[in-house]
């Protein structure tokens, strides 16, 4: 087991684990605030793909503002490890919940959905698309409301990342590797609703390919809802994506319609007080009442199997579905003999989730966003917890005095992180959460002579890559904010897009370090630019480039 700690916090229970990692309760120790953090396992941190993905996470969950979604603090990397560290939520899974107490009253049901649509619409108003909503990424808490947390395998709206997902909660154009969009994450977020009403999924099969089948091409089984709400299954079930609602917002309004009209104006507060019901009945279950680790209880899974069930409705596939089925089908085999790579279209068996709280209702304070001047770092402070990330590598070439043939490993250092956009700290003066600042008997913090962007290229239709170099007198700990802006003019900076990325970097005297970015916002520009703590004698370096065909008069 990795015995590398997040610096700052003091752990005290673990969680939840998995293939890819785990997850434990901690305490920020300058604020005592209780927060999950979430490690990326050794096995998968020494492979490009995993650790990509792990950022990755962290940068999309980071743009995300809303009380439906567990709040992420900060991101941290170093030569020890990677770790994302988020909001702790005193909740228990859906999972669990349906699993103690069985199918839910409508009401219930109701607004698990309405809170998890609204989750989902803060990713969709961002261009983020979940990709694996289920139960068990659906936290209850003891006041019945809920928030949405896993956003392992979430990627921009419109990506073409191939086949990924939880089978049971997939869409039909999820099977074929279409591009993600919020009506896939509707329709997870309906089979879910499906299974709060009837106690079951939607659709299950004895294989993948029987199960992709039945997605792709039975009837919605409808009539085993009731009768009120049937129409929002059959709308969020469609198997066109068309004929979905496009947007989680757009299926919240025709869920409050319908439920407004079946149950009265009431509803919500009723379905609320069965939620909260229903957890005050597994207290144990609670996070604030855990005395002892645990492995098994609220992790998030994604796995390609599909539980068999005897009682599925009759159909005859048509020729679209056996082609899917037959894609499943060699999908399944591909995973079950391994190509090596780590995979773009399925995630590691189990995953675990860091989304449990010792202090209910403590929720990260929305975080600034000045205008200019990048932060680096952020802590769990409950009056405004910041957030940046690191998305790229970093090479420290030894001194000049130092043996040439013992290079330092790669190092990039605690900074606070986003998901689709990382968010600075307010005042914009940054700030360094490293290690080495901590540490007794570290080497003094150098000053930094240059910081040069050697390269910044356009790497797709919204992503770009930049490579520094930052030389120093000395060997101490220096801490690189790499920020990111959109402009409509030449010349200009423009908006941030997203907050600063950050990298803390000591042993050497010279640091090659290349950073990648999405870009949210649009613009005729895109602009890079490093500072550093210490500040440079230059005060840092920018680079810009034409970013779209727009007019640039």
């Amino acid at each position: 087991m990795n015995t590398w700690a997040v610096p700052g916090y003091t752990e005290s229970l673990e969680l939840g684990s998995g293939a890819s990692g785990r997850v434990v309760l901690a305490v920020h120790e300058e604020t005592g605030v209780p927060v999950a953090v979430k490690y990326l396992s050794d096995a998968l941190r020494t492979r490009a793909g995993f650790v990509d993905g792990f950022r990755t996470e962290a940068r999309l969950l980071g743009g995300l503002d809303s009380p439906h979604v567990a709040g992420l603090y900060e991101y941290v990397e170093s030569p020890g490890g990677a770790a994302i560290v988020m909001e702790l939520v005193d909740g228990v899974s859906l999972r669990t919940l349906l699993g103690r107490r069985g199918p839910l009253e409508p009401e219930a049901a109701l607004v698990v959905l309405k809170g998890s649509l609204l989750g989902l619409a803060a990713a969709h108003n961002v261009g983020v698309v979940h990709r694996d909503y289920k139960p068990e990424n659906v936290l209850v808490m003891p006041d019945g409301t809920s928030k949405l947390v896993d956003f392992g395998i979430a990627v921009d709206a419109g990506t073409g990342s191939g086949v990924a997902g939880t089978p049971s909660y997939m869409a039909p154009e999820q099977w074929t590797g279409a591009p993600a969009s919020p009506a896939a994450d509707v329709y997870a977020a309906t089979a879910t609703f499906f299974e709060c009403l009837t106690g079951h999924r939607p659709y299950s099969g004895d294989n993948l390919a029987e199960l992709a089948l039945r997605h792709v091409d039975a009837p919605v089984p409808a009539e085993e809802v009731p009768e009120r709400v049937r129409s929002l299954v059959l709308r969020g079930l469609a198997k066109s994506p068309r004929q979905r609602p496009a947007h989680a917002r757009e299926f919240v309004a025709e869920l409050e319609a319908v439920a407004g009209a079946a149950y009265g104006p009431g509803w919500e507060e009723r379905g609320r007080r069965g939620l909260a019901a229903l957890v005050a009945l597994l207290p144990l279950l609670l996070p604030s009442a855990r005395s002892a680790p645990r492995t098994t209880t609220d992790t998030a899974r994604t796995v390609l199997a599909g539980r068999p069930d005897p009682g599925w409705a009759r159909w005859r596939p048509t020729v679209p579905g056996m082609l899917v089925a037959g894609a499943a089908l060699l999908l399944a085999l591909v995973l079950t003999y391994g190509s090596g790579r780590p995979a773009d279209t399925a995630q590691p068996a189990a995953r675990a989730v860091a989304t449990t709280s010792a202090r209910p209702g403590l929720t990260p304070a929305a975080p600034a966003r000045p205008p200019t001047a990048p932060a680096t770092s952020a802590t769990p402070a409950p009056p405004d917890p910041a957030t940046s990330g690191p998305s790229g590598t970093a090479t420290a070439h030894p001194p000049a005095s130092g043996p040439a043939d013992t290079p330092s490993p790669p190092v990039s250092g605690p900074a606070s992180a986003t998901a689709s956009s990382a968010e600075p700290t307010a005042g914009g003066t940054p700030t360094a959460s490293t290690p080495a600042t901590t540490t007794p008997g570290a080497p003094p913090a150098p000053a930094v002579k240059d910081v040069t962007i050697s390269s910044f290229r356009r790497t797709g239709p919204s992503t770009a890559t930049a490579t520094l170099t930052v030389t120093t007198d000395g060997t101490g700990p220096v801490t690189v904010s790499v920020a990111w802006y959109t402009s409509s003019s030449k010349g200009e900076p423009g908006t941030e897009d997203g907050g600063a990325q950050s990298l803390s970097v000591s042993g050497a005297t010279t640091y090659t370090l290349t950073v990648d970015h999405g870009f949210l916002g649009a613009g005729c520009y895109w602009t890079v630019r490093a500072t550093t703590v210490p500040a440079a004698a230059d005060g840092g370096a920018s680079q810009q480039l034409l970013a779209r065909g727009c007019d640039i008069r």
